[in-house]
Order: structure tokens, then C-alpha cells, then sequence
């Protein structure tokens, strides 16, 4: 379904019935990537699936002041209140789960349990930012100059993601397929607006949400892995699952095993 905020066409797909799920993609996504879990999340959980800005079939303007993290999280709001719903469980990866971690800082009392798959709080320090704000730059430039076939080549192929190599390769094509489907705009705006080093750092208000978190990381992302336990060294309410012999994006490269460790959380 559509959902148009502030001239936004949001695109949504939903399934199941249950307590809502807000399932955010990572960079390069869509939402197809959760439809996969609609029969096993579906029993319990009413599935939001959101194609966030800039991604998939919802629109990609050319403002990018419309991309800033907290600005799609006030977006993410009004998609709830439009929907009814006034509280819910959240999963967001990578970039999705910063801004998952966004919307529950601003809008705690919305959120009843958040799961974080391999997602940061940000950088803590400003020249972090800064040095991360002229890395995405360049990345960007490199999509506006090659174009998004050149860059979705190079993007599949960074460290970040060696461990998806192992996956078939229908699999494989399907991921790169998807990730075709987006757009120079979409990305570029996104890498500007809502790059982790364009986001406020939320380091420090970790230690003031309520609610139940769950921290997912693959045993072969090291980095991920670090900042997760550090994370939850700062939560009042936070478990940490670690997936072995996985990277990255576990609800891609062990589906199964991950299906179930949501399941679990969302039930008790």
C-alpha cells in the first residue's frame, strides 16, 4: 500500500495478524527483503514492512533535507498514527536499525520491544562524523559519476559483505537484482541525510530506554559484534545474540536461525 507524508509516497507491505511489527530495511534494500518471514512472524506479529526514503518503490525527491534521520523518523510516526497504531515492536538492520534506534529515542513511548540486527548508535565524536561524512561523500560521487550497475558491483564486493559469497546463486542474483531496483538520487540523498556519519550520535541516551532490546550480530562481523557489546554494557533491558559462522546481514545468510531467535524475543 501507499502512505503519502509531506508528499512522500511511502511504500508498505503488510501480513499477519498480531501485536505490529515495523521491519526497516538496511541501505540498498526494500522491504522484500522481510516478506520471506511473513509465514513464520505472520502468526504472531502484524508485519509493517517499509521501503524507507529514497529505496524501493517509495519516492526519492530530490531534497535532501527529506532524508535526515530524524526527519524520517517523524515520518515513521505518522505511517504508525495513519495505520492506527500506537505502539510497537521494531526491527530495523544497518541502516535501518539507526533508524529504528532514532524513532525509539524520540518516540519511546511507541515502541514496546527493538531489535537491532549489526546497527550503531552512530559516531561518538565529531571529527568521527566528519571523517565519515567525507567517505560517504566520495561513495556518493562514485555513484553520481559510474552509475548504479558500476556501484552496486562494488558494493557487493566490500569486506562488509565477503561472507555473502557463500550463498547460492540464485540468492546471490536476487540480492544484486533488488539492489539494482533503486535509484542515483535514492542512494546519494540517503548516503547525505541519514549516513551514519550525518546522524546524531546516540551513545549517550542509550542508558534512558525502557524497553526490552535485542542486539543481533553475525560472529564474523567483528566490528558489529564490538559495538553490540558495547551497546548493551550501556541498555537497562538489552540481551545480545551472537550468530555463529555468519556475517553481516544473518536474517540473509541464516534465515532460519534468525526467523526464530525474533520469534522467540517478540513471544515472551
Amino acid at each position: 500500500m501507499k502512505i503519502v507524508i509531506d508528499s512522500i509516497r511511502y511504500h508498505v507491505d503488510t501480513c499477519g495478524e498480531g501485536f505490529p511489527l515495523l521491519l526497516l530495511h538496511g541501505f540498498t534494500g526494500d522491504s522484500s527483503t522481510w516478506m520471506d518471514f511473513c509465514g513464520q512472524w505472520g502468526q504472531h506479529s502484524s508485519l509493517l514492512a517499509l521501503d524507507i526514503i529514497g529505496h524501493g518503490k517509495t519516492d526519492a525527491p530530490e531534497n535532501v533535507e527529506k532524508y535526515n534521520i530524524l526527519r524520517a523518523a517523524d515520518d515513521l510516526q505518522q505511517i504508525l498514527e495513519k495505520n492506527h497504531i500506537e505502539k510497537t515492536d521494531i526491527l530495523g538492520y544497518s541502516m535501518g536499525g539507526r533508524l529504528a534506534l532514532t524513532f525509539a529515542v524520540k518516540y519511546p513511548h511507541m515502541v514496546r520491544k527493538l531489535i537491532l540486527e549489526s546497527a550503531s548508535p552512530g559516531l561518538e565524536t565529531v571529527e568521527e562524523r566528519k571523517q565519515r561524512m567525507n567517505h560517504d561523500g566520495k561513495l556518493a560521487d562514485f555513484i553520481k559519476k559510474n552509475g548504479i550497475e558500476a556501484f552496486v558491483k562494488y558494493w557487493e564486493n566490500i569486506p562488509l559483505f565477503e561472507s555473502q559469497k557463500r550463498l547460492s546463486d540464485s540468492v546471490q542474483l536476487s540480492i544484486r537484482q533488488q539492489r539494482l531496483n533503486n535509484s542515483i538520487t535514492g542512494l546519494t540523498n540517503s548516503l547525505f541525510g541519514m549516513g551514519t556519519g550525518s546522524q546524531p550520535s546516540w551513545w549517550d541516551q542509550l542508558c534512558h530506554l525502557e524497553m526490552d532490546i535485542l542486539l543481533i550480530t553475525g560472529s564474523m562481523d567483528k566490528k558489529f559484534c564490538r559495538i553490540a557489546d558495547n551497546m548493551q554494557n550501556k541498555l537497562k533491558k538489552a540481551r545480545m545474540v551472537t550468530v555463529e559462522n555468519c556475517g553481516h546481514a544473518i536474517h540473509v545468510e541464516k534465515r532460519e536461525k534468525f526467523g526464530t531467535i525474533v520469534s522467540e524475543f517478540l513471544s515472551y
